[in-house]
């Protein structure tokens, strides 16, 4: 099968704003719909968001998604209708499985659960969302420090769902399909995209070249069908990358 390319670049993204929030959006979401961006592979959401402090999304519910959220700056804090709750920073992966059912609330407030002042930052984060392999489960969550992890430079399996990660150390999700790495690449150095039916690259941050696509700047995706281990490499100060590797796509 050969390779197929698709880059979009952030400014094509569809945006939400309002007095505390700038979102946006790679594919369809809330009233922004186009039938023929829907999803890639078995991703069905990755919304760039920043969230003003002391703001957020009050409690809302969800059903039936694997919802994996990566802070980017700042801080997150995250309180659901099952008992959960967490405090995200940069360099700890959460994930959140809906299932039947749950309500939960995301936050730029974690100073009310220290006692310290407030603090003036917004909270960039990236949240991305996936199809389940089985719908109705018994909602879950889970969250895990890979800071140490990433320092190495390479790609490292955050989130998945895959059986060749089962010994890694990373958070599960209920997809066998999908897997999401993550690499803080330095200036000059590179990485290989796993070779999968399709692949969506992220550049969370810095900036970057891909093997095929060209520059790619802070915000830019690119939609790899049929990825071949391209070479993904890190240009001026360095980049910050998500990867989705999916092996089947939603219908």
């Amino acid at each position: 099968m050969n390779t197929e390319v698709a880059v979009r670049r952030a400014g094509q993204r569809f945006a939400t704003r309002t007095s505390w929030l700038d979102s946006r959006h790679s594919f369809s979401f809330g009233q922004h719909y186009d039938p023929a961006n829907t999803h890639f592979g078995l991703l069905l959401v990755s919304n760039d968001d920043v969230v003003a402090p002391g703001t957020g999304f009050e409690t809302h519910p969800h059903r039936d998604m694997e919802i994996v959220t990566w802070v980017l700056d700042g801080a997150l804090v995250h309180q659901d209708s099952h008992g959960h709750n967490g405090v995200i920073y940069p360099g700890l992966a959460q994930r959140m499985s809906a299932g039947h059912g749950i309500l939960h609330s995301e936050k730029n407030d974690s100073w009310r659960l220290t006692g310290q002042a407030p603090d003036d930052a917004p909270v960039h984060f990236v949240q991305m969302w996936v199809l389940p392999d089985e719908a109705g489960i018994t909602p879950g969550y889970q969250q895990l420090d890979v800071a140490a992890e990433l320092a190495s430079g390479d790609l490292v399996v955050v989130a998945s769902g895959r059986p060749e990660h089962r010994d890694a150390a990373a958070i599960r999700i209920h997809q066998k399909d999908a897997a999401l790495l993550v690499a803080r690449i330095g200036q000059g150095a590179s990485v290989a995209l796993p070779d999968a039916p399709y692949v969506h690259v992220f550049v969370a941050k810095g900036a970057a070249t891909l093997e095929g696509a060209g520059a790619l700047a802070a915000g830019d995706s690119v939609r790899v069908s049929a990825a071949q281990g391209q070479r993904l490499t890190a240009a001026g100060s360095g980049a910050e990358v998500l990867l989705w590797q999916m092996h089947s796509a939603a219908t």
